[in-house]
């Protein structure tokens, strides 16, 4: 008996749906004005334009004449330095190369520091149907904070068929058959102080490529089907404390019927991968047969994955002291 565990990889099944992000200039200024303290300088021109790269980029030699690598699919920030250059050139000259930027394929232009760009300078963007916003933050922490939020709109989101709950800050998503008990053991969960994130639908995020992150959709966001009782808003009937709009996916349970399973794993050795948005994430399947609590083996479960996160593994610490019993008897 081996002391190492076996890894088995799960990948997406048909259950899963992938979206590609499309961020327009209209989206990201709907969502992200306030946080950035943006305002639409001129009129509301270009804001189907769509931002193709998550981050920002300052267009000084641009503006300079030099476009052999000129980053467009970017949004454009004009903080002081760049305000500074069009400002020590003559009309005519401001006027041709601020005419040259616009003329690129850029999604929109961003004033910094609070700088309003020249009439006859917005006029050309208008014109070119080119956004212009403002906000008084200083160039580089704008930079930084909207590179922040593109990378989370730009961050690959699917949609997995499956509820979510939050057990003791283990973010366990529930997978299984239709009909083969999730909502029941969400309720009994949520009975027992956990909180829901999604019934269901699950739309899953992966942040940097480094950790996943679920919500629900916001129709369906604390609320829950139950068969034979309808839809019930969890904070209403279980109060605050009972939801959560975002969590961290660290664990995968499948529930399925008893009879559908060729073999149960009953020491817990093979170490099952679940793998989501090229993110591999801890699974077990659990046999559901009445009589059951199934909502326990899932807390139970949870607690454990928080376990070995903290380095103790249960069926490891077993199979090692079985071992060494063998290998003293052996002796």
């Amino acid at each position: 008996m081996s002391s190492q565990p076996i890894i088995q990889t799960f990948s997406s099944d048909s259950k899963q749906r992938m979206t590609v992000p499309v961020i327009t200039v209209e989206g990201f200024f709907k969502k992200h004005a306030e946080a950035l303290q943006l305002k639409l300088e001129g009129s509301r021109v270009g804001f189907r334009r769509r931002i193709r790269e998550p981050t920002i980029n300052r267009p000084g030699l641009a503006l300079a004449g030099f476009y052999t690598y000129f980053a467009e699919k970017r949004v454009q920030v004009l903080g002081a330095a760049e305000q500074s250059y069009l400002k020590n050139l003559s009309t005519r000259q401001r006027k041709a190369r601020f005419r040259a930027l616009c003329a690129q394929k850029i999604p929109c232009i961003v004033a910094s520091r609070g700088f309003h760009l020249a009439p006859e300078l917005l006029a050309i963007a208008e014109s070119a149907s080119v956004a212009v916003f403002r906000t008084p933050m200083i160039t580089m922490k704008f930079i930084n904070a909207a590179t922040i939020a593109l990378e989370l709109d730009f961050s690959p989101t699917l949609t997995e068929f499956g509820s979510m709950v939050d057990i003791l800050g283990v973010g366990v998503l529930i997978r299984g058959a239709s009909g083969v008990g999730k909502s029941e053991c969400v309720l009994g969960l949520i009975e027992r102080g956990y909180s829901l994130v999604s019934d269901d639908v699950t739309r899953i995020k992966s942040i940097e490529g480094r950790e996943l992150m679920a919500t629900a959709p916001e129709l369906t966001r604390y609320h829950m089907e139950v068969r034979g009782i309808g839809i019930i808003n969890v904070v209403s009937v279980f109060g605050i404390g009972a939801i959560r709009n975002e969590k961290r996916l660290d664990l995968v349970v499948t529930l399925k019927d008893w009879q559908e399973l060729e073999e149960v794993d009953r020491i817990g050795l093979d170490r099952e991968l679940y793998e989501i948005l090229k993110i591999q994430v801890p699974h077990i399947t659990i046999p559901v047969r009445p009589g059951r609590d199934i909502a326990r083996l899932i807390e139970v479960a949870a607690m454990d994955q928080k376990l070995k996160g903290l380095g103790v593994n249960g069926a490891v610490e077993f199979n090692e002291k079985l071992l060494d019993l063998m290998k003293t008897r052996e002796t």
